[in-house]
């Protein structure tokens, strides 16, 4: 079963108890002990962002700082820690063909936009359109043709078979509405500040500190009984922490110290932590796209893989709350039947190995000069990479894995960006390293972070917006295995494997992100003010506040103390 064990570690936290009002300007009050800033309808949450919000409410935009699900919504929900079946939202059926090629999909016919316009198949036509014509925002690689039946019924081809492009085309693009979108020039560019969508809230106030978004009163499921969500933006990890220890936020995801005893150290507070996302460090991997660097060796990236002591990773930096990784990037828990026996290590080994990281950087040609530090035709193996100002976790993980790489002769120097900086660098590929996670799809299957990491229809030269193929990768064995997967059922196991072995064994050959931990995602809820989270017992979506659509869903669920 899938992450029963992980599912167990319910985790908690403590810090000093530093009063954070001076850290929450603009109206915050409260006292602690699990009692809110935000009133008894209104939830807190801190996302981790490090510097004032830029308005960018584009779900399609790599920068957009909310939107999906909340604001924008797809056709279904696919809950992404287990098998369970899709939640109907703008569509309540859909059936395939019997061949794959086409998909036939029913929608509601009782939604409104949230300024009043009728929500028709013409808008999910329009979007699936738009998508397509403009690459940047087409970050599922959906390839098909879509056509309105009538206001309520859709069917989309496509040339071969897709099964496996329901779940994405389905729980991963985000409606728009045509009758505003369409009036748009360039809408990959449009950074969206009055959204207008068919989600449960809509936009109420934006200033760069905070935005808030307040429950839609024309939701077609009802309006939600929590009415208003409020992001705040704080320095980083440590005034978060600082803040939920004040009572000043309700919900935050993202480390705190001593995570082990959160609900002793703060009244009224739970946490839950999940493994999910893979950390990683990024590389602008390829040279042919305008990367440029020590990284674009593969011989680089596999010897930092192998001179990375992961234990002292994980206990320095994470405490203890992150787990094996598998250089094929399938989940050891979640997808251990798909793990590639054909792998040379099917899990990162989690201690160093100098000798292996040697040999590989010196049979590539590279040379130890006398300050210890490799070098190959002139050039020393010295490395930037961009962290988030304030992410203390991955700040932390980057001083440890620079004193490892350092023995292995290999230089690494931090360095540090606002939020906005770093993902606008993210995107344009003007970076060499950058620490960062790998996420996944809409379905618990491995073929989702390939398809979106690894294709080489998700990125772009160095100098434009690559979406979500930071790296740069391609690999014409890996695009032609994901062509294959895609026409084959999900069920089909047997049929599936030899692809995902390609796609593994190259993976681990080419290393394109650097595989550091599986992280072990944790949160930190104000449970006494709110009832309806997530628990270990019942993942009704996964618990992040960045976690998009997965943060729409619980925001849905949760209702007031007391009501």
């Amino acid at each position: 079963m899938f992450l029963q064990a992980k599912r167990r570690r319910v985790r908690t936290a403590s810090v000093g108890m530093a009063a954070a009002a001076a850290l929450l300007a603009g109206g915050c009050s409260g006292s602690g002990g699990g009692s809110s800033s935000g009133g008894d309808d209104t939830l807190v949450a801190f996302t981790g962002q490090s510097g004032d919000y830029q308005a960018n409410f584009n779900p399609y935009s790599p920068s957009m700082i909310d939107g999906p699900g909340t604001i924008f919504e797809s056709l279904f929900f696919y809950n992404v820690t287990g098998e369970t079946e899709p939640k109907p939202l703008l569509g309540t059926e859909f059936s395939w063909n019997e061949d794959g090629t086409e998909l036939s999909v029913t929608l509601r016919g009782d939604v409104k936009w949230s300024d009043g316009e009728q929500f028709t198949a013409d808008d999910v036509v329009f979007t699936l359109d738009m998508i397509t014509k403009h690459p940047s925002m087409n970050n599922t690689g959906y390839q098909g043709k879509a056509e309105a039946v009538d206001d309520t019924h859709v069917k989309i081809t496509f040339d071969d078979p897709a099964y496996m492009e329901g779940p994405q085309l389905l729980g991963k693009i985000w409606i728009v509405p045509e009758h505003i979108w369409g009036k748009i020039k360039d809408p990959s560019k449009d950074v969206m500040k009055e959204p207008v969508g068919t989600g449960p809230f809509k936009l109420d106030s934006f200033k760069p500190q905070a935005f808030t978004l307040a429950a839609n009163p024309g939701y077609w499921g009802g309006e939600p009984e929590l009415k208003k969500v409020r992001y705040l933006s704080l320095s980083g990890n440590q005034s978060g922490a600082d803040a939920l220890a004040a009572g000043k936020i309700d919900w935050q995801t993202g480390p705190v110290p001593d995570i082990q005893n959160v609900e002793k150290n703060y009244p009224g507070y739970k946490a839950v932590t999940v493994p999910m996302n893979q950390t990683v460090l990024m590389t602008c991997s390829n040279a042919d796209l305008g990367c440029k660097g020590p990284q674009t060796d593969p011989a680089v990236r596999r010897a930092i893989y192998h001179a990375l002591d992961r234990e002292q990773i994980n206990s320095l930096a994470f405490q203890g709350t992150s787990s094996e990784i598998s250089p094929g990037f399938a989940l050891p828990e979640r997808d251990k039947e798909m793990v590639s026996k054909e792998l040379e290590n099917d899990i990162a080994p989690m201690k160093p190995d100098a000798n292996r990281a040697t040999e590989i950087l010196e049979e590539a040609g590279y040379r130890k000069g006398s300050d210890g530090i490799y070098a190959r035709n002139g050039k020393k193996l010295e490395l930037g990479v961009k962290v988030v100002t304030g992410w203390t976790d991955y700040i932390t993980a980057l001083d440890t894995i620079g004193q490892q790489l350092k023995k292995a002769g290999i230089k690494i120097t931090p360095q540090q960006l606002s939020w906005n900086e770093w993902s606008d660098t993210r995107a344009q590929g003007e970076y060499e390293l950058i620490i960062d996670s790998l996420y996944p799809g809409p379905a618990p299957d491995p073929y989702y972070v390939y398809s979106y990491f690894y294709s080489s229809s998700s990125t772009a030269p160095v100098g434009e917006a690559a979406n979500p193929n930071f790296s740069r990768y391609k690999s014409a064995a890996v695009d032609k295995a994901l062509a294959e997967l895609k026409k084959i059922d999900s069920e089909d196991t047997e049929a599936r494997q030899p692809h995902y072995d390609t796609i593994q064994t190259t993976l681990e050959q080419d290393m394109p992100y650097i595989p550091v931990l599986t992280g072990g995602t944790t949160s930190e809820y104000n449970a006494e003010q709110f009832t309806g989270w997530p628990t270990e017992d019942d993942l009704y979506a996964f618990p992040a506040i960045w976690s998009r659509p997965d943060h729409a869903q619980i925001f849905m669920s949760l209702k007031p103390a007391g009501k």
